[in-house]
């Protein structure tokens, strides 16, 4: 979460005795920093006093301890310049609530899908970062980063462009950055601070002790989060006075930050189940709950999680997401104190069933998440009407708006649960269910860079737990995206790593899939000598199971590497191979293709007569597979040859029938004879899908 300075938008405690939260929300005090952060904006640079225009955007550094209001205040200063900047504010996160660095991979890939821009999956940090710092150049933007753990962090994301601005938060000065003063924050003045506790007890408990008022402000130290959690304590007990909360703290021991006293004291208040649901709200992946987390959690309902989640933002304990559906942010000065509180409450054995429960609850919404888009599948409404009302969606709208919302604090459930380390069958389980619901909703390609990520996380896994099988499916997964988005080498190697895995799992459809991959690589980097063999092995293996079928596209496969390796002999006896196996398959279509190929090769390797007569047969078998485009692209090539042949009417007649085919077509094109850049890549090319190879999990727990 970020650390409000002032947040007290809230909801009614469920209790029937108490008052509702306040709803105003306007920025309190730090005028002196605001004023300083401003004219920091304008202040001449080091360049500029060299007489050199400055190369990057200004970097504004806002320092203080969680809990201070630092990220309030950058977020009003955001808003008092937004006019400067009209393209727009940019916002990323540089730290877990827990305090976990956020890789700058990660960080740069967010910014650039916030700007709409495409982020290749399986890009390294350099290649992003330097995307981003494009996408930057030409524009005027805010950058607001907070949470910021190093300087690193904040360099890499910083544009070459000086009329953009970037807002650091962080714990303390960024060594590294040039040309930076930190605006360090203390506490609130007395004034603002009082004014805060208004919002929440009202004026008239304020007015009539106005000196305890400010007695507590100084108990809390001016500390934005701890008069947040008291005015929190003192809405809930509208019979009580601000002295009350005054005496009772100054009675607590002075151990631990201003904070930790004030947090101690809401935390005792709490009955016992709310407590605990407190404490277990630590496990939260992301520091993000919804009421099916919470219940899970907490092995309750999903209504009284809720009304518990609502209770605790009235408290200032949560924080309520701007969001259609109900989801809230654990505040990340708070994780601190209640982690050792879990740890030291609950028993380990406690917690992990705990973590298991959510799990468990996330795998079966992700698996009901997919279902609803299976309608015309019996199996799939089966089970669907199995699942319990409180994890079914309406419809499949719905279910893809739970996805969307819900995908940052999935994807952060994935991570934290192969990191467990001893919930693996679990994290296989969760990692498989959310890769088919992103699929099913999202698509392949839109899902791409997250599903790079989800794979190398089932990677860590097999390979953690000696899984060949899973290896193979995550090296293939992961391969395949490589080999989409350029990186050939990378899917080369993963390729021949998931042949050693498929071999290591006894699994014939990995072993096999990723041995013409092999060579599906080789030929894409021009390799067509060890294409065809790899080609050539993994035919031998499906001639081996009787797979026909696949038997008849790798032979045109082998006979495609040979065409661009100029063996037309070669290519022309795999062609026929490949038409001989289509027919006895059956295959109409693709017996077509196969002697149109046959007949390309031959017109290549200087026998048109031989080509006229494939062609002609083609033509014929694509009228038989009612392939328009197929005939009409036959008919061209038949008009090419017959004027090489030296008959150009009968050359006009074949066009004339291309047109005719052509002519109710949606945007014809005409088909001639290519050159050695148009030649196929083969019509039986494995399809690149993420999701090609599906993971599979065990179902009995490690």
């Amino acid at each position: 979460m970020t650390d409000q300075a002032v947040d007290t938008d809230g909801v009614k405690l469920s209790g029937n005795d108490r008052s509702p939260a306040p709803t105003d929300s306007q920025f309190l005090g730090r005028t002196r920093e605001l004023k300083e952060l401003r004219a920091d904006i304008e202040r001449a640079g080091l360049d500029t006093l060299a007489g050199r225009k400055a190369p990057r955007a200004r970097v504004l550094l806002i320092a203080g301890k969680p809990g201070s209001g630092r990220t309030a205040l950058a977020e009003e200063l955001a808003r008092q310049v937004a006019d400067s900047y009209p393209d727009g504010v940019l916002r990323a996160r540089l730290a877990e609530p827990d305090g976990t660095r956020v890789p700058t991979e990660r960080t740069a890939r967010e910014l650039l899908t916030a700007l709409e821009l495409p982020t290749p999956p399986g890009a390294d940090e350099d290649e992003l970062s330097e995307a981003l710092r494009d996408a930057l150049a030409d524009r005027r933007m805010l950058l607001l980063l907070d949470d910021a753990a190093d300087a690193e962090q904040v360099d890499a994301l910083l544009p070459d462009n000086p009329d953009c601005l970037a807002v650091a938060v962080s714990g303390g000065p960024l060594t590294g950055i040039s040309d930076v003063r930190p605006c360090t924050l203390g506490g609130l003045d007395t004034k603002s601070a009082v004014e805060l506790l208004e919002r929440f007890t009202g004026s008239v408990r304020v007015t009539v002790d106005p000196r305890s008022a400010e007695a507590l402000a100084e108990v809390c130290q001016g500390q934005p989060a701890a008069l947040t959690l008291a005015g929190g304590w003192l809405a809930a007990r509208p019979k009580s006075a601000v002295s009350d909360l005054a005496k009772q703290l100054h009675a607590e021991s002075d151990e631990g930050t201003a904070l930790s006293r004030v947090f101690r004291l809401v935390y005792a208040s709490l009955p016992d189940p709310a407590a605990r649901i407190l404490r277990l709200l630590s496990l939260a992946p992301g520091g993000l709950v919804d009421p099916q987390t919470a219940s899970a959690l907490a092995g309750c309902s999903v209504g009284g999680a809720r009304a518990t989640l609502d209770d605790f933002v009235a408290l200032s304990l949560l924080t309520a997401v701007d969001s259609p559906l109900p989801q809230y942010e654990v505040p990340g000065c708070l994780l601190p104190l209640l982690r050792p509180l879990a740890e030291s409450q609950d028993r380990p054995a406690e917690l992990q069933l705990a973590r298991a429960r959510m799990l468990e609850r996330t795998v079966r919404l992700l698996v009901s998440c997919r279902a609803i888009t299976e309608t015309d599948s019996p199996l799939a409404r089966e089970k669907l009407l199995g699942t319990p009302g409180s994890l079914r969606f309406p419809n499949p709208r719905a279910a893809a708006d739970w996805l969307e919302i819900r995908r940052p604090a999935l994807l952060a459930a994935a991570r934290l649960a192969v990191a467990d380390g001893e919930l693996d069958t679990l994290a296989r389980r969760l990692m498989s269910a959310l890769v088919k619901a992103m699929v099913a909703h999202i698509g392949t390609r839109a899902a791409a860079p997250d599903l790079y990520g989800v794979h190398r996380l089932v990677l860590d896994v097999a390979e953690r737990r000696n899984l060949p099988r899973e290896r193979a499916a995550a090296l293939l997964n992961l391969a395949d995206l490589d080999a989409q988005t350029g990186r050939t080498n990378d899917a080369l190697a993963r390729y021949r790593a998931a042949v050693d895995a498929g071999r290591e799992a006894n699994d014939p459809y990995a072993t096999g899939r990723a041995t013409e991959s092999v060579g599906g690589a080789h030929q894409e980097l021009g390799d067509y000598d060890r294409a065809a063999d790899w080609y050539g092995r993994a035919l031998a293996q499906r001639l081996a199971r009787d797979e026909r079928e696949d038997a008849a596209r790798l032979y045109g496969r082998i006979a495609t590497a040979h065409t661009y390796a100029g063996r037309y002999g070669e290519a022309v006896r795999n062609w026929r191979a490949a038409v001989a196996g289509y027919r006895k398959n059956g295959d109409v279509a693709a017996h077509a293709r196969a002697l149109s190929e046959l007949a390309r090769v031959q017109e290549y390797a200087g026998r048109p007569e031989e080509s006229l007569r494939t062609c002609q047969d083609a033509v014929e078998w694509a009228r038989r597979a009612d392939d328009v485009r197929l005939q009409a692209a036959l008919q061209l090539r038949l008009a090419d040859t017959m004027e090489r042949l030296g008959d150009p009417t009968a050359a006009r007649l074949h066009r004339s029938a291309a047109e005719r085919l052509l002519r109710d077509e949606q945007d014809p094109r005409e088909v001639g004879r290519p050159d050695r850049s148009e030649l196929p890549e083969d019509d039986s090319d494995l399809e690149h899908d993420a999701n090609a190879y599906e993971i599979r999990s065990a179902s009995a727990e490690d």
